[in-house]
Formats: structure tokens, C-alpha cells, sequence
């Protein structure tokens, strides 16, 4: 090596530590931006689910939002009509294993059953060939809002007060009169009491979605499921019993299966796929895609659903997601709660010892 070549290689080697750590300073740089830290005025993730803690209380281990809920297994029997206009492989004619989580809205999961009038119910689907399709829908056809920045000022329009502990009346009011667009969630709710069960009420998508058919070609839809159970509005006797849904479906599930219709909804041009708080004209076409079977539940602390993360941008082959700016944020928080709930719960398998009280602090 001429002494020439020695004189470079310690700035040669300088310069890839400067690049190393540019490289380091940009990736945290991306990550404080990400979590808000540079700009703390900015909508994130974490300030969304930080406000479900602060409406609701920090329950260690528990969904953030539907804490409390409990999980089933059954399959879908698909009679191949929406094979048509999705080449997913669920909608062939035959049957898919399914599991699944009924849930109501709230981060108490302890919440008596009647305090809130919307149930939920999640599914996943297992096609044969390992893809999934995860799908997480409400009693509602329609949701409050519209946008995420929207769905945030609610939650901090419900923060309780400290005074009452509950949510301040006129801060709600003042929320909803500057947010015209949550007048249909409110009319529908009014005008349509909670289901007496889980097992007969329907279920909606909300938001809208993509079926891309086996031409490449894309069509936009929502789904529903509908029950073969007759619907019944709750009764008040059964409201005094703070877990009269999963009771009730317990029982029914004793008994024999509960079965949904689930009915892919065809929208058509002109339809809004990017605002979950408009239904579409009952006009559409509507197809009947096959049967969700339900035959066993099980509770939520060890069922098969408590590891899943039900986020609803996990889609198989033959569907996408759409342009409604609910869906990147719906998949956004539920990662945040599933890491900060499963982080929770492996701190509390730990056996407590001087130096892991040290690391959960």
C-alpha cells in the first residue's frame, strides 16, 4: 500500500461511518415522524389509540376498542355465485373454516351487554391455499364519521369528564352539529333498536371494497351477513344481566349451529366508495355468495381468536381495499392495540423478578 492509498483509507473509512450514521439519524428520524414526536400537532396512530385510553381506561391485555367479546369457530359454504366477480378462492363452491369474535364497541371489557346498541362480529377466512380475508362489521350499515380526523374528535368529544365521569353532553352536541355527516348513523340507530341476541342481527363491511374477477377486471362492493335467526329487539329483563349476549348465544350454540346469509352488494357507477357514512341505493344488485356457519364458542382469554388481529385490509387474492380513508386507519390502530395488548400480556406471563419489573416500567 503507497502511502498515498494509506492517507485515503482513513477517510474512506470515514466516510461510510458518516454514512452509517445518516443512514440511522434518517430511519429514526422516519420513526419519530411516524409516532408524532416531530410533530406533535399531527394526527397519529398512537394520539387515536391513546384517546381510547383516555375515554376508556387502560385495561392491560384488552383490546383497545370491543374489549370485551368472545370468540367462535364454523366455516362459510359458498355456493359459488360471487365467483362471477371475485376470484378469491373463498367464493368457489365449497366450504372454508372460519373463526371468528363477537364483540361489543368500547374499551371496558367488563362494559354491561345494553350500555352501547352496536354489536360486532369479526371473521377469518382460511382459503385452501393459505390466504386469508379478515373482515371486522358492525350492527350498522353505516358508520359516524368519515374520516379518521373525524373519528378522533369524537373520541375526544366522549372523554369523561372528571367531575361526572362520563362523557359531557354539550361537548357531544357541539361534535355532531359541526359534523352533519354523522345524521344518518345517528337516524339509523334511533330508528333501529339493538338486536335481543348475537346471533340475530346483521352485520355490515361499512366500508367499501374492490372484487377483481378472474378477468382483472375490478368491481366495488359491501357485504353483509344476514341471520336466518329472526330478529327481536332486546328485552328489558334481559338488560339487567350484563352479559346476556354471550349467554344467549352460548345457549343457542348448545343446540345446534347459527347461520348468516352473506350478501356482496354491487355498487354501480357514481356510487361513493370513499365515505362509509353513505349507504347506497337499495336498488343495487345484491348476490347471494353461500352461508356463515357458526358451531361453537369459546371465551375470549384462551378461544381461538385472542392472538388475532382482525384488521380488515387483509384480503386474499381476488379482493382489495378501496379509496375510503377509514380503511388505512382502521389497519393502522389495530396494530397499535395488537402490539400494545399482546406486549401487555407477555409482561404479565413473566414471573415477577427486580429486573423485569425494571424493563415494564
Amino acid at each position: 500500500m503507497n502511502s498515498k492509498t494509506r492517507a485515503s483509507a482513513p477517510r474512506c473509512m470515514a466516510c461510510r461511518y458518516a454514512a452509517i450514521g445518516a443512514a440511522v439519524c434518517a430511519l429514526a428520524g422516519t420513526f419519530a415522524y411516524a409516532g408524532g414526536w416531530l410533530t406533535p400537532s399531527r394526527l397519529t396512530t398512537y394520539r387515536i389509540i391513546n384517546q381510547f385510553q383516555y375515554d376508556n381506561g387502560t385495561h392491560l391485555g384488552y383490546r383497545r376498542n370491543h374489549a370485551k367479546g368472545l370468540c367462535v369457530e364454523g366455516y362459510f359454504d359458498s355456493n359459488g355465485n360471487a365467483s362471477s366477480i371475485s376470484r378469491a378462492q373463498v367464493f368457489q363452491p365449497g366450504r372454508t373454516p372460519v373463526i371468528g369474535r363477537f364483540a361489543i364497541p368500547g374499551g371496558n371489557p367488563s362494559a354491561p351487554d345494553a350500555s352501547v346498541p352496536v354489536r360486532s362480529m369479526a371473521l377469518l377466512f382460511t382459503q385452501r391455499d393459505g390466504q386469508q380475508w379478515r373482515t371486522a362489521m358492525n350492527s350498522t350499515p353505516v358508520f359516524a364519521v368519515r374520516t379518521p380526523g373525524q373519528f378522533y374528535q369524537q373520541l375526544v368529544a366522549a372523554q369523561p369528564d372528571p367531575k361526572t365521569g362520563k362523557p359531557d353532553p354539550a361537548k357531544l352536541r357541539a361534535f355532531y352539529a359541526a359534523n352533519p355527516e354523522t345524521r344518518p348513523f345517528q337516524e339509523w340507530v334511533k330508528t333501529h333498536p339493538a338486536s335481543s341476541g348475537l346471533a340475530n342481527a346483521a352485520y355490515y363491511s361499512i366500508n367499501a371494497f374492490r372484487f377483481v374477477d378472474a378477468g382483472g377486471h375490478e368491481h366495488a362492493v359491501r357485504w353483509a351477513v344476514e341471520p336466518e335467526t329472526p330478529y327481536a329487539p332486546v328485552d328489558p329483563q334481559e338488560k339487567s344481566d350484563p352479559n346476556f349476549l354471550s349467554k344467549q348465544l352460548e345457549a343457542q350454540l348448545a343446540h345446534g349451529s347459527v347461520r348468516w346469509h352473506l350478501l356482496v352488494t354491487v355498487a354501480n357507477a357514481g356510487d361513493p366508495t370513499n365515505d362509509a357514512t353513505q349507504q347506497w341505493p337499495s336498488d343495487r344488485q345484491r348476490i347471494d355468495a353461500g352461508e356463515v356457519v357458526l358451531e361453537r364458542s369459546s371465551p375470549q382469554s384462551d378461544g381461538v381468536c385472542r392472538d388475532v388481529n382482525f384488521d380488515p385490509t387483509v384480503l386474499p387474492d381476488g379482493i382489495t381495499t378501496s379509496d375510503d380513508p377509514l380503511l388505512a386507519a382502521r389497519s393502522a390502530a389495530y396494530a397499535v392495540s395488537y402490539q400494545r395488548r399482546t406486549r401487555e400480556e407477555a409482561l404479565r406471563a413473566v414471573p415477577a423478578t427486580p429486573n423485569t419489573e425494571r424493563n415494564a416500567s
